[in-house]
């Protein structure tokens, strides 16, 4: 099921405005965050319109954690974070999706909460395709 009011759903100018879709993996999308305060920052996203992981068979959370896994295992064989911070919100969106964000020693925020789109790190589409492609090969 899709609700095209929803960017994962919909896709196009919805999702553009925050997210890159790096692949699809077996029950989500893997989205690269458009805003890179913290590089490496991904969204997985589950594949139908469902807002909690209750709404999930044991068979469908099994393999979307899955995903999460083989995303976080990518970032960090790409990026080298020294943690990943894995945040599930959708009180807004209600679709199911984790944040991925890969945290730092001595850089932005390492010790605290991050800001959910801090807005401070835009980068060139070169350098977005850069980061896909470290993503992809890691997969």
């Amino acid at each position: 099921m899709k609700d095209m009011n929803c960017g994962y759903c919909a896709r196009g100018e919805l999702l553009d405005a925050f997210g890159i879709v790096i692949c699809e993996l077996s029950v989500s999308t893997l989205i690269l965050f458009r805003e890179q305060s913290h590089p490496g920052r991904c969204i997985v996203a589950y594949k139908d319109h469902v807002s909690e992981l209750v709404d999930l068979t044991e068979t469908e959370r099994n393999d979307y954690f899955a995903d999460i896994a083989r995303a976080a295992k990518a970032i960090h064989a790409a990026f080298h974070p020294n943690k990943i911070n894995y945040g599930a919100y959708g009180d807004t969106g209600c679709h199911l999706h984790f944040h991925l964000v890969p945290k730092y020693k001595d850089e932005f925020e390492w010790g605290g909460v991050f800001a959910m789109n801090p807005g401070a790190v835009r980068l060139t589409d070169a350098e977005y395709d850069e980061m896909i492609r470290k993503i992809k090969e890691n997969l």
